[in-house]
């Protein structure tokens, strides 16, 4: 493993001398355009496993993507490698569905301390939730991103995140009432505390994510890419491409519906991604929103 075949994976030709919040935001924003957020293992008879040589194979060497577990370990460890002061935190997922925060700390963040301030740093949620700049842990302050407005409210030593979209204009209008369209303009995204967490706290939700007939993982197979104005996302056969800011307050979203045939060939030409076994799309409906 080493950072010079990691920084090739992502294009990152910038500067490694400076441990500053605009390095960080320089390598952090060339993984997101890099690197999808995506479940596939699950579907194409693959099992996924938090060992970081794993990880790294499959990521860099094989050109992948991963889920949080994989994509912020991965970015914690290279952050780590360049000199920064970075640790990982769990969150529990807001499940807009149930209106709830999900009971088991299956969200895996890093956490990382420059000149004294603390910022969060995750790469691994996806589609519009997917922050593009680290987050400066401060609460009750608006912070504006390409994707939206984020903020961070603590309470009781625990720590919510939210984020304001802005409206939505869909074209193809058959999918104006899409179960993955979020319909609320403020929403919920994670709760964390600052309690220090390792990898191996994570194992249990490894297994339970990718086997569990209850995990949204199972029931949805997911891929998306941050891209240089939106992102990308296949769900099941759905493909959408978001362009934030569109117009003035307004993203372009953008949906198709695909063949079976069409699958690996978009896989490939949207995500860069080749699968080295067959997929099994699956969108269950319900779960999860864009």
């Amino acid at each position: 493993m080493n950072l010079e075949d990691y920084f090739a994976r992502t294009g990152y030709k910038g500067s490694l001398e400076k441990q500053d919040l605009e390095t960080l935001t320089d390598i952090f924003q060339h993984h997101i355009r890099a690197v999808p957020f995506e479940n596939l293992s699950i579907h194409c008879g693959e099992k996924i496993t938090l060992e970081l040589e794993h990880v790294y194979n499959k990521i860099v060497q094989r050109k992948r993507g991963g889920w949080c577990m994989e994509n912020n370990q991965l970015l914690g460890w290279v952050l780590k490698r360049l000199g920064y002061d970075a640790s990982f935190l769990g969150a529990y997922v807001f499940n807009p569905h149930q209106n709830a925060y999900a009971t088991i700390m299956t969200h895996l963040l890093v956490k990382v301390v420059i000149d004294g301030k603390a910022y969060i740093v995750d790469g691994g949620f996806g589609v519009s939730y997917q922050m593009w700049q680290p987050m400066e842990l401060v609460s009750g302050k608006d912070q504006p991103q390409a994707p939206g407005v984020f903020r961070f409210t603590e309470k009781n030593a625990i720590w919510y995140l939210e984020k304001m979209r802005r409206k939505q204009y869909i074209p193809n209008q058959n999918f104006s009432n899409s179960d993955l369209l979020e319909k609320k303009e403020c929403r919920k995204v994670y709760m964390f505390s600052l309690e220090p967490q390792t990898v191996e706290d994570f194992r249990f939700q490894c297994t339970y994510l990718q086997t569990s007939p209850d995990s949204l993982f199972t029931k949805k197979s997911i891929c998306t890419l941050q891209t240089t104005d939106g992102f990308r996302a296949l769900i099941g056969w759905t493909l959408t491409e978001t362009t934030y800011n569109y117009k003035e307050n307004m993203d372009l979203v953008e949906f198709v519906t695909l063949e079976d045939e069409e699958v690996e060939k978009t896989l490939k030409e949207k995500f860069n991604i080749t699968l080295d076994r067959k997929l099994v799309p699956i969108n269950v409906k319900g779960f999860y929103t864009i």
